[in-house]
């Protein structure tokens, strides 16, 4: 007996141990959460936000001082540390019910500055008291404002995009038709388009006119259902929406800096700059892009996902994850995080979602102005280490998708009429160099104004820059031509994401008002520069591009070099630049020799003008004249000295200085050559060179040192009888 009951203590002891243990657990979380409590009951915030959320309708407001002091207390804290989810509901719930009237309805809304995220739950019940009809107009419109500066902070957007058609209700309020416009566009899916939305869009059109924000709003219409939306579209529009003056975003953008906290990354980006005074007066520190998130927040995403069977493209971590969910991709709430992740833009890029692609424009649009544009003195100037990224990051998209976007063009166009030239100079350059085919008929405006003040008021290294960024967005214009142009050469689509058409004879002379423009920009510039070996270089090298175009760009068009280049490069003292020069012509005359056959052959072969002719064959006599025929200055030689000054020169034997021997780019071979060939002769007498075995020699000698050009040159412009022979006579050009 007492042995049973031993072993019976001794079995439930342990059960006891542990009653006692979760018994002391449990007081011990009751007391935290006792005092805890007590802790909220005296602290001032805690009872101010109870006030507000338990002041009867009706009460008064002149002389209240307990309204005034809990106020000021609310504000303080907003100011300093932000408000949290539950105090904004309460806040919000405060203003918009009106239980103590309009008066400090204003003051409350300008003090909603969130420290983490805003309440879905708040934001609807707060637009449902829209249509009580008692909030003043004014009011409405400030809230509406606040909530499209909040809205990228908002949690999750499912029930505002459940209570669409209430929303948009609204528009026909002038007041609120703009800022309703806005948030109605953040908000719209396809499933949002109706034709009775439509049709009640193009109502206030003719109405109000063709105001930007309507036309916005029915471009993404277009853009879902393309067959509901038949009125045409500007292709060149302004980017955005107009932004107005928000008392939130420098209290925000304060506030995120005190936590360390990259929410606010996104907060003015909801606008379009367009009030140069009041972003004058922010400090823009936002140029961080925005961390890939769901639209939705993790409480409502499953039941969402599952019920509509989407996949968030946060949750896609392979390519092979993304082929497999490519139609149910959930893009994220922040457009802007789809530049910061490879598999965003590699979805962009198979799916070539144009909606998507709208938002991402919009929203760069948004960060490229108020950044750059509209910075004033303290913007990205201040900020060049994120500026540096964010751009960084722009270039290496633009790479990605081999194309640039519109959005980043139409700020180019006007950066460049600000813009110093050094600041950011290579993200600058890089995006210049993206920018899609341009209408000749706009180029000089856009582009060729604002590049020509630059390049003559600039360093050497600036213009080698430009011009090295002419010629990177000369060769993606070609290589799109020979990639994407119709068999048929009628119309041509500019961008794959754009509707814009151009016809083939269009691209031709947009790719002919490129080559002049920089042309006329390397003659000037070599002369400004004393023809630098270092732009000549970067000039060769746009040229080397250009002589090509027809066999290896498909492009129906040749265009020769001005004398302002083609001197220079004949008369440079290094013999790289020579060379080049000579792989050039042999080039000009390849394609202008397959284009005549092709003419002769073909009836869609293009007509080459006798100007275009003309000009190769007086720059191939003039190349062979002064290297090969010692003929330089002669009368049949379009660079001419008088006599005289020839003679007071006195340089002897003056019309041989630039051939293969004399030229100072060749002179120092020539005198390696004379002394392996002769090298007991202690006088050194170049000329007898020329003899016909050193002669052919010779010509083997600096071939063998890498001057290919130089005997392309040689071997297609000289026959073979005179090459073998004696180098003084006249050539036969073949």
């Amino acid at each position: 007996m007492a042995a049973t009951f031993s072993l019976t203590d001794l079995d439930q002891s342990p059960q006891s141990d542990e009653s006692v243990s979760s018994r002391s657990s449990n007081r011990s979380l009751r007391v935290a959460e006792k005092e805890r409590r007590k802790n909220e009951a005296e602290d001032p915030f805690v009872l101010a936000l109870k006030y507000f959320s338990d002041v009867e309708a009706g009460t008064p407001v002149i002389g209240n001082d307990e309204l005034d002091r809990n106020l000021v207390l609310v504000e303080k804290v907003a100011y300093s540390k932000g408000l949290s989810p539950k105090a904004i509901s309460v806040m919000l719930e405060f203003a918009m019910s009106l239980r103590m009237g309009s008066s400090p309805c204003v003051r409350v809304l300008k003090c909603l500055i969130p420290a983490t995220v805003v309440p879905q739950e708040a934001v609807v019940r707060a637009v449902v008291w829209l249509s009580v009809g008692k909030i003043p107009i004014s009011t409405q419109v400030l809230f509406i404002k606040w909530v499209l500066t909040v809205f990228d902070m908002i949690d999750a957007k499912d029930q505002l995009r459940a209570i669409y058609g209430f929303i948009f209700s609204f528009v026909t309020e002038e007041n609120l038709c703009p800022f309703i416009c806005h948030l109605l566009y953040l908000l719209t899916r396809k499933e949002s388009v109706r034709v009775f939305r439509v049709r009640k869009l193009l109502e206030l059109q003719s109405k109000l006119g063709r105001q930007p924000f309507l036309l916005h709003l029915l471009s993404l219409y277009k853009v879902f259902s393309p067959e509901l939306v038949t009125l045409s579209i500007p292709s060149r529009m302004r980017s955005g929406f107009k932004n107005h003056i928000s008392p939130w975003k420098s209290a925000l953008i304060a506030v995120q800096k005190r936590k360390g906290s990259q929410v606010a990354s996104s907060i003015s980006l909801a606008f379009t700059i367009k009030d140069k005074t009041s972003s004058r007066k922010r400090k823009h520190c936002h140029l961080e892009l925005p961390p890939l998130t769901s639209v939705i927040n993790k409480g409502a995403q499953t039941a969402q996902s599952s019920s509509r069977k989407v996949v968030p493209l946060v949750q896609i971590h392979s390519f092979a994850q993304l082929l497999e969910n490519i139609h149910r991709i959930e893009l994220p709430a922040q457009m802007g995080s789809l530049l910061g992740s490879s598999l965003a833009l590699q979805y962009l890029d198979c799916v070539q979602d144009e909606s998507a692609l709208l938002r991402l424009n919009f929203w760069l649009g948004c960060a490229l102005h108020e950044e750059f544009l509209f910075c004033g003195d303290g913007g990205a100037a201040q900020n060049s280490e994120e500026a540096l990224q964010f751009l960084n990051r722009l270039l290496s998209a633009q790479h990605f998708l081999q194309e640039g976007f519109s959005s980043s063009d139409a700020f180019l166009y006007k950066f460049l009429n600000i813009w110093d030239g050094s600041l950011l100079r290579p993200q600058v350059l890089g995006l210049l160099s993206n920018i899609p085919v341009v209408p000749s008929s706009q180029m000089g405006r856009l582009l060729f104004e604002p590049l020509s003040q630059l390049f003559f008021t600039s360093s050497l290294f600036f213009k080698c820059g430009l011009i090295e960024s002419l010629n990177n967005m000369l060769l993606k214009w070609l290589t799109w031509h020979s990639v994407y142009a119709l068999e048929d050469d009628l119309d041509i689509s500019l961008n794959s994401h754009t509707s814009i058409n151009i016809t083939l004879s269009g691209f031709k002379d947009s790719v002919m008002e490129l080559v002049h423009f920089v042309g006329r920009l390397a003659s000037v510039g070599l002369q400004l520069e004393s023809c630098h070996c270092l732009l000549l270089s970067f000039i060769l090298d746009f040229y080397e591009t250009v002589c090509d175009t027809f066999l290896k760009f498909g492009l129906p068009l040749v265009v020769m070099p001005p004398p302002g280049v083609f001197y220079p490069a004949l008369f440079a003292t290094e013999p790289v630049s020579v060379d080049r020069l000579a792989y050039i012509m042999h080039r000009y005359k390849v394609n202008l020799t397959s284009a005549k056959s092709q003419e002769k052959l073909t009836e869609q072969a293009f007509h080459i003008s006798r100007q275009t002719f003309r000009e190769f064959n007086n720059y191939v006599v003039v190349m062979v004249d002064c290297l090969w025929n010692s003929r330089m200055f002669q009368p049949s030689v379009d660079v001419q000295l008088g006599e005289e000054l020839l003679l007071k020169s006195k340089v002897p034997q003056y019309w041989t200085s630039f051939d293969l021997i004399h030229h100072p780019a060749f002179m120092s071979y020539a005198a390696d050559f004379h002394r392996r060939c002769w090298p007991g002769r202690k006088d050194v007498d170049l000329n007898s060179i020329k003899h016909s075995k050193p002669w052919s020699w010779y010509l083997e000698y600096l071939f063998s040192q890498g001057f290919d050009g130089l005997k392309d040159f040689v071997l297609s412009n000289i026959s073979r009888q005179v090459i073998a022979g004696d180098g003084q006579g006249d050539s036969q050009r073949s």
